[in-house]
């Protein structure tokens, strides 16, 4: 069952979020980048050369090479194709058989992974479920997840939920995650600045890991 076209939309603005809960302050030392769920099939939806999928995949490859630069280790999550029906489950009962082999489960271009990177196979809306994530997390010794990717009140938002439950510092990024609409990712990004963690976006992050790994030089010298 193919996802259905996805109308473009503005991404949503900070002053329209809901004020974070936290202090919590990215750290290029601690976090690790989670690239969700950017397979073909899910992003074929939209019209990439439109909001929100416009801006919000130049900042995912942007906070990636970043990332690659500071020794972030960048984790992809992508689903399996031709999924059996027992690997399946109930997902089948809202979005039918879901993709196949080929084609439809690869990483869009602007983002393949490189040999360096984590590729996780994800089965469930969160990246922790039936997954190694937290021991992934773990092995790095990373306590902060940056979370970008598709969609915002899916995956994206139990992602978060899950790092949290899970005692991992969660950070939605607003301007480098994408949704069915404006509603659907403001309220992801609302549920998130309330309830489990940070909201932030792409320039701010960048400044703080910036911050973060200035401050860790003074402290050595």
């Amino acid at each position: 069952m193919a996802i259905a076209p996805i109308a473009p939309y503005s991404l949503p603005a900070m002053s329209q979020v809901a004020g974070n809960r936290t202090g919590w302050d990215p750290d290029a030392d601690r976090a690790v980048l989670l690239i969700h769920d950017m397979q073909e099939y899910f992003i074929r939806a939209y019209q990439r050369d439109r909001e929100p999928m416009r801006t919000a995949l130049a900042n995912m490859v942007r906070l990636r090479e970043r990332c690659h630069e500071l020794g972030i280790p960048v984790v992809y999550t992508m689903q399996p194709g031709n999924q059996h029906p027992s690997r399946r489950g109930l997902l089948a009962d809202f979005w039918g058989a879901g993709m196949t082999n080929g084609p439809d489960t690869r990483v869009v271009p602007e983002l393949l992974p490189t040999p360096a990177d984590i590729q996780v196979v994800k089965w469930r809306y969160s990246a922790f479920q039936r997954t190694d994530m937290r021991e992934l997390l773990s092995y790095e010794g990373r306590d902060q997840l940056i979370v970008t990717g598709v969609y915002a009140h899916m995956g994206c938002m139990l992602s978060a939920a899950e790092a949290f439950m899970n005692d991992v510092q969660p950070f939605l990024v607003l301007d480098a995650t994408a949704d069915f609409s404006a509603d659907d990712h403001r309220m992801a990004a609302d549920y998130v600045a309330r309830r489990c963690g940070v909201v932030v976006e792409t320039e701010a992050l960048l400044t703080a890991f910036r911050h973060s790994r200035a401050a860790a030089r003074t402290a050595i010298a």
